[in-house]
């Protein structure tokens, strides 16, 4: 039984803003923090234990000392960890882009593809994002559209506000516009096939590399399809199963870690208290927290709110 506090891994991407360091307490030194890879075992970006006797290692790490008992019967199928959580602040618009799914990313990529949801934090007024197209369109629009620098005349735009959830499917052309902030729950996956980015230089006064061949592979042309959200929780799809959950003074939320799946507690407004067995931290917002399958009951108290994550058995 184990619950561990996790340090995130950041990146300065240029898009990216001060927010999650300035409002989530992240420490990070830079002038710029985009992501905070809350919980992430991947190797472009791994969370460290923040304390204990394995202080300093990475989550992966950890989990290897512990064993694979950690993760829960539901991970058994994975070869890797199989979920990153992210906090995102998009200072300016990113990149439009697609992921693809994961018979594709594993026999092109070596990882897997990319399913996610978003949970939108927060949102200046007239915020939106991209999500899929406004109308069925050809591979040959889609290819010349990109050439003529009209890709946005028939992206689908989706205008978001605090508290709005969406899936992102393999296939679905999308991207974070300026001005929001949200988490986002992930397959454990770096592959992005960047479309399109406005021109955009990267860090070396370069144009920023463009996937267009394997996007035109792996898009989906058809018109964007909304998928709602489950009745029960925040989203649920084969991958993984999130809630949002708030606690107040007098109502503790008491959950329980059994042995199908670890739970990731990602808080995201206010501060309290998360039990476990024997060990007690303090929690507020900006803080991250795995709890290893089989650990049992545990209790989040105080006034906060928070993202509970847990994964899914994906061959059911």
């Amino acid at each position: 039984m184990a619950i561990w506090k996790l340090v995130p891994a950041c990146k300065d991407y240029l898009w990216g803003g001060r927010r999650l360091v300035e409002e989530y307490g992240i420490k990070y030194e830079g002038e710029v923090c985009a992501e905070a890879w809350v919980l992430s075992c991947h190797k472009d970006g791994e969370s460290l234990i923040a304390d204990g006797e394995l202080q300093g290692k990475t989550l992966s790490e950890a989990i290897q000392i512990y064993g694979r008992k950690a993760l829960g019967k539901n991970c058994e199928k994975y070869d890797d960890f199989p979920i990153m959580i992210k906090l995102i602040d998009a200072k300016k618009n990113l990149s439009i882009q697609v992921h693809p799914d994961d018979e594709y990313a594993l026999k092109n990529e070596g990882q897997y593809g990319k399913t996610e949801a978003w949970f939108v934090l927060d949102a200046k007024e007239g915020s939106y994002l991209y999500k899929g197209f406004e109308k069925d369109i050809s591979k040959e629009e889609f290819e010349e559209r990109i050439k003529n620098n009209t890709l946005t005349d028939v992206v689908h735009k989706v205008f978001v506000k605090k508290g709005d959830i969406l899936m992102i499917t393999p296939g679905t052309l999308h991207a974070i516009g300026e001005g929001i902030l949200l988490v986002e729950i992930q397959q454990s996956s770096n592959v992005t096939y960047r479309v399109y980015d406005y021109g955009r230089l990267g860090s070396d006064g370069k144009p920023r590399q463009l996937n267009i061949e394997k996007a035109l592979d792996v898009t989906c042309f058809s018109r964007n399809v909304d998928i709602k959200g489950s009745d029960d929780h925040l989203c649920s799809c084969k991958f993984f199963t999130v809630d949002s959950i708030k606690t107040s003074d007098g109502a503790p939320y008491q959950g329980n870690a059994d042995d199908s799946s670890f739970v990731s507690v990602i808080a995201i407004d206010g501060e309290g208290e998360i039990v476990c067995g024997a060990e007690k931290f303090a929690i507020k917002k900006g803080n991250s927290f795995f709890i290893t399958a089989g650990s049992g009951e545990f209790i989040v108290s105080g006034n906060l709110e928070f993202i509970l994550t847990i994964a899914n058995d994906s061959s059911i």
